[in-house]
């Protein structure tokens, strides 16, 4: 009975044996046959791809998942679209679309997976008109096949040899690409037996479709660990299966995308370099469709036994960065001889396997890879065609916070501007037309005032139009002929001349409004009972106006403003900006006239807006009953010493928050710029400044500012600097002195000082540690018994913060510097403006007195057709009215009469309309004549060395488009052109053909949304 159990039992473990060892030959046969095969992954993947999907909708996403840094999505931005959308969303920009992700990809990006999508091949930043006709393209790389079919043959064999080699194995049409398993047993077998001998590197087990994933998006492009080598693999799964079980094309994709965009270090003059085509050009110079079309040819029977030698060269700098891709950085900034050495083996490895042919294997050996040595040259590109364009990336990149345009065209981002490409593309064209002296004299532009002197291709021209939109002022076109960077319409300090009187007349009719505010209300007897200085006419005429007419209405009174009548006389001098001035009339006729404000901006007759820039400065001045100048007329009041207290302590503060806003948060050499910006150099001014803001500077230092700062030809002899340096010297001169002679305010060369030792000092420090200096400077100017020479010094401080409170109005109008020249002579433009600023003044007064901001950039649209997708639109701040409507009323009618009967009456009737009406302009214009003068004793001129000359026009027609128009002359040729502001005033005649489209294309719509990139496959 025992015998039979055992026997038994023996029977049955013999069966389970065989049971067993039959499952595990089922299993390993099913194993392998999926090994081969990836029937069961093929299934498990397409399935699960299928279900990750997103999709754009409206307004900002719950859903969407940005991904880690990682070089692709460094390069594309769709790393940095978190901190982009936040900085956007503070700019008045708002999420108008943007991507929802399907749950079953959420799970796998939060699994820590890589999002799965057909992922781009090339990528850069698209800038698209009004129309969303392109205006600039980038791609990245630059040089991609477009096709699989478009790769020599060649290059792919040697490829696969070396990297993937059963990758396009046709008789397996659901192969998992993202694993070679027989290359990761061996990596694995490898890398096991070097944890044992130390050995250091070992053969990787990477297919192309997972090299994609590791040089796109993991960390530096590197694999850290088996997790992340696992990551990859996943992911290439996940991505491979995206169209479906079968991979065949696929695959074929995943060789296009290795070729196109496998990364190969950077160069100097070019950046980083991905991919076979930018690889060739950057690295050996070569032209990428060239080398192609050669090699295409190497595996026809005939150069299986001749191979050319620019065939083998080119093919052996092909294959060079198939092998460098590894560790491209190190190979390309290593001795060429090592990757040629590395090169060759593969040569002799890829011959003896029969990739290559015997003829190209030996041929290639002989050949050199002559790496490019210099700097990859740059395209030659005209600044002028692209300066719209250019501007626009400028103000992206502000907006995105990129400090380089480098960085912003590699995004994939399209940004739709309000540009009109047509438009911009025919006013350039006529600007760079005008270069040529035939062009010039066809355009009517050799005449008297004109170009009758000086070569036309020497001017500059810059051209700015904006149209007046619902919400925003919208740029429609902005060009210039100056073939360099520079943006002439805003990134320059010009003396943009008689423009300045539209300012001032601004300001003045701003002082009428406040008053008809503050007096309208008073019945006659007590307007005229008003106590008012009787250096503050305005508020005197005012007072006048109101108590004797019925009509008190704003509108009424800004007329009658307009019509107050000033001398033009040029005999009387002057005291301002710390001496007596003497102007002069550009028409001598005009000196013996007396003329209304109206009719001196329509002539631009200087003497009459240096009258009312004075009476505007006395208005500041004399405004209060407490005013400092009120205060100081009195030297007998017994309450001076308390009234004088009070003053330093309230004035001194107010004033030390405006420099403090002023120069708060600027290093010392932008504070020191800002300062000397309002400043006349001459060796005592510069002396009395540099010792007050830099008391502890030794003599060299002090002498190496002041010469630096003087004009050429003025540089003091050193036993003079030393005398200066001695002189000037905190101990031997006051700081009300140094201020006065320095023509600053002493309480602003005090903080300038302060700041330079406290950079971080707040509001709170710098009153605190200002309080002896607030009461010192002003106790001391009102302690001297020669009161002639005390008023002259506190009337020349009370004239700065008479210009303090001009500047407060024009900043509101879009002045762009930080300080005015407190001269009178600043009505006639020696404060210096901006193109772009007048434009903005005129914007104000055609949306009537509103504020509105100025775009360019309509709408943006990142990373299209991707799980990051999202789109962007400008929406528009409130408004700041800055201007009664009555105001900006008036200050149009004025500038309609400068080219209705003024200066500007060659364009009147030069814009028509379909029916044959004219299109009403107005504007102002004004000559810029920018000239060192150096004088000698008794204010004899020595020398007048010409800087620049120019000539502005800021206009608006049919009050709804404006901008302006300038030319300019750079340098010391300047000398030899005497045109005026009629130059740009003809200019704009000249364009209104080219313009005259866009006037009459209906209002201001915005433009299209942009669609998706226009680079690149996918890949």
């Amino acid at each position: 009975m025992r015998q039979k159990w055992v026997s038994g039992v023996i029977r049955f473990r013999y069966i389970a044996a065989v049971v067993l060892l039959a499952l595990l030959v089922a299993a390993g046969m099913l194993v392998a046959q999926e090994m081969r095969t990836s029937a069961h992954q093929a299934r498990f993947f397409a399935e699960l791809a299928r279900k990750a999907t997103f999709e754009l909708n409206t307004g900002p996403s719950p859903s969407i998942r940005f991904p880690q840094s990682a070089p692709y999505d460094d390069r594309l931005g769709y790393a940095q679209l978190p901190g982009y959308l936040k900085k956007l969303q503070t700019r008045d920009f708002e999420i108008a679309q943007q991507a929802r992700i399907s749950p079953t990809m959420a799970t796998i990006v939060d699994d820590g997976y890589y999002a799965p999508y057909a992922e781009k091949t090339q990528g850069g930043l698209r800038v698209l008109d009004r129309h969303n006709t392109p205006l600039f393209q980038e791609c990245y790389p630059q040089r991609v096949f477009e096709r699989f079919d478009d790769i020599a043959p060649i290059l792919v064999d040697s490829l696969l040899f070396i990297e993937n080699r059963e990758l396009l194995d046709p008789d397996q049409p659901k192969r998992n690409p993202a694993v070679e398993w027989d290359r990761l047993a061996n990596a694995v077998l490898v890398k096991a037996e070097s944890s044992l001998t130390g050995t250091a590197r070992t053969p990787g087990g990477s297919t192309l479709a997972t090299q994609i994933e590791k040089y796109r998006h993991s960390s530096e492009g590197r694999t850290s660990s088996i997790q992340d080598k696992l990551r990859q693999m996943v992911s290439a799964a996940l991505r491979a299966y995206q169209q479906g079980e079968d991979t065949s094309a696929v695959r074929r994709q995943i060789v296009l995308a290795y070729m196109n965009t496998m990364p190969l270090s950077a160069k100097a003059g070019f950046g980083e370099v991905h991919g076979m085509g930018d690889g060739l050009w950057v690295w050996y110079g070569q032209d990428f469709q060239q080398v192609n079309r050669l090699l295409k040819t190497v595996t026809e029977p005939e150069a299986q036994i001749s191979v050319q030698a620019e065939q083998a060269q080119l093919y052996k700098q092909a294959l060079s960065l198939l092998i460098s891709q590894r560790r491209p950085s190190y190979y390309f900034d290593a001795d060429e001889a090592e990757l040629d050495q590395l090169t060759n083996s593969h040569l002799r490895l890829l011959g003896s396997a029969g990739v290559i042919s015997p003829a190209l294997r030996d041929a290639a050996l002989q050949a050199q890879l002559h790496r490019r040595a210099q700097k990859v040259p740059t395209e030659a590109v005209s600044f002028v065609t692209q300066k719209a364009a250019n501007a626009v990336r400028t103000h992206l990149s502000s907006l995105l916070g990129n400090n380089r345009l480098y960085d912003l065209d590699r995004l994939d981002l399209s940004a739709a501007s309000t540009l009109d490409a047509p438009v911009q593309a025919a006013v350039t064209q006529l600007l760079r037309d005008l270069r040529e002296p035939e062009s010039a004299k066809a355009a009517g532009l050799n005449a008297k005032q004109l170009l009758d002197r000086g070569d036309p291709a020497k001017v500059v021209y810059s051209f700015t139009l904006y149209e007046r939109g619902a919400d925003a002022n919208l740029l429609r076109v902005q060009t210039d002929n100056y073939d360099q960077p520079l943006n002439i319409n805003e990134g320059t300090k010009l003396d943009l001349g008689s423009t300045a009187k539209l300012r001032t007349l601004i300001t003045y009719l701003d002082i009428i409004d406040k008053l008809h505010q503050r007096l309208s209300t008073q019945d006659a007897k007590e307007l005229r009972a008003l106590s008012v200085d009787r250096q503050d006419v305005l508020t005197r005429w005012a007072a006048d106006y109101l108590a004797s007419t019925q009509d008190r209405s704003l509108a009424k009174m800004l007329d009658a403003a307009l019509e107050r009548q000033y001398s033009a006389n040029n005999a009387e001098g002057f005291m301002t900006g710390g001496g007596l001035h003497h102007f002069d009339n550009f028409n001598r006729d005009d000196n013996a006239r007396v003329m209304s404000v109206r009719n001196g901006l329509r002539n631009s007759v200087n003497l009459v807006f240096i009258r009312l820039m004075r009476d505007i400065v006395h208005h500041y001045m004399f405004l209060t009953p407490g005013s400092s100048a009120k205060l100081l007329q009195d030297a007998d009041d017994p309450r001076r010493a308390a009234y004088l207290t009070r003053f330093a302590d309230r004035e001194g503060q107010v004033f030390m928050r405006r420099f403090l806003v002023k120069y708060q948060g600027k290093t010392a050499e932008q504070a020191e710029d800002v300062l000397l910006g309002s400043v006349r150099p001459t060796a005592s001014r510069l002396a009395a400044i540099y010792r007050t803001i830099a008391p502890e500077a030794s003599l060299e230092q002090f002498s190496a500012f002041v010469t630096d700062h003087l004009p050429d030809g003025l540089d003091p002899t050193e036993p003079r600097l030393a005398k200066l340096y001695a002189q000037y010297a905190p101990e031997q001169m006051s700081l009300a002195d140094r201020g006065y002679l320095a023509s600053v305010h002493p309480l602003e060369l005090w903080l300038v000082g302060y700041l330079r030792q406290h950079p971080g000092a707040s509001q709170t420090q710098v009153m605190e540690a200002s309080v002896a200096e607030r009461q010192t400077v002003y106790a001391w100017l009102f302690s001297t018994h020669r009161k002639q020479a005390q008023d002259k010094r506190i009337l020349g401080l009370l004239e700065g913060e008479g210009f303090l409170e001009i500047h407060r109005q024009w900043a509101q109008m879009g002045y762009p510097f930080e300080t005015l020249v407190p001269s009178y002579a600043t009505a006639l433009g020696a404060s210096a403006d901006r193109p772009a600023a007048l434009a903005e003044m005129m914007g104000i007064l055609v949306n009537g007195g509103l504020r509105k901001p100025n775009t360019r950039i309509e709408s943006l649209h990142f990373a299209a057709a991707t799980p990051y997708e999202t789109r962007l639109q400008y929406k528009a701040g409130k408004a700041e009215q800055v201007l009664a409507p009555e105001v900006a009323q008036a200050a149009l009618g004025a500038v309609r009469r400068v080219v209705d009967e003024g200066t500007a009456v060659r364009v009147k009737n030069a814009f028509l309309r379909p029916d044959g009406s004219s299109f009403p302009v107005g504007g102002k214009t004004g000559t810029g004549d920018q000239r060192f003068d150096t004088y000698g004793a008794g204010g004899k001129l020595l020398q007048s060395r010409v800087v620049n000359r120019s000539a502005t026009f800021v206009f608006n027609i049919d009050e709804r488009f404006f901008g302006t128009i300038i030319a300019y002359v750079p340098g010391a040729q300047a000398a030899g052109y005497d045109f005026t502001s009629a130059l740009p005033v003809q200019l704009l005649k000249v364009l209104a053909p080219q313009l005259t489209p866009l006037l009459v294309g209906g209002d201001a719509a915005p433009p299209a949304a942009p669609s998706g990139a226009a680079c690149g496959g996918k890949g």
